[in-house]
């Protein structure tokens, strides 16, 4: 790790100490703010811990962009946590599975369609 980097990395390290030394829950309520606060302290340190041994400069570069990404998304939506991702509902089925699927939908069903489109 180069010393900029290095630099770099403590520098994040700070300021999600920072974050989290002034953080207040959106709901207002102390115990949620000092919950938040908990995870925030705790998935820094489990995440720069896990990432301690990286010495591909790349590998370094994408943790220090996740890291920047997230502190900018928690602040944004003042929620600490991270965003779910989102997962269609098709999952796992194929454009041919979901169009078979459609086309064996029952004659009610596809004449109700049918009758919404004309109007």
């Amino acid at each position: 790790m180069t010393a900029s980097t290095r630099r770099t990395v403590l520098s994040l390290y700070m300021r999600v100490f920072r974050i989290a030394r002034s953080w207040q829950a959106q709901s207002g309520v102390k115990g949620d703010t000092e919950m938040e606060r908990n995870y925030i302290l705790q998935e820094a340190c489990t995440l720069f811990r896990q990432n301690q041994q990286l010495t591909d400069q790349e590998s370094i570069k994408r943790s220090i962009e996740e890291c920047e990404a997230r502190i900018d998304i928690g602040l944004h939506y003042r929620n600490p946590y991270p965003r779910p991702v989102n997962v269609p509902t098709t999952a796992g089925i194929g454009n041919s599975e979901r169009q078979e699927a459609e086309s064996t939908a029952a004659p009610e069903e596809a004449g109700q369609a049918n009758i919404l489109t004309v109007i």
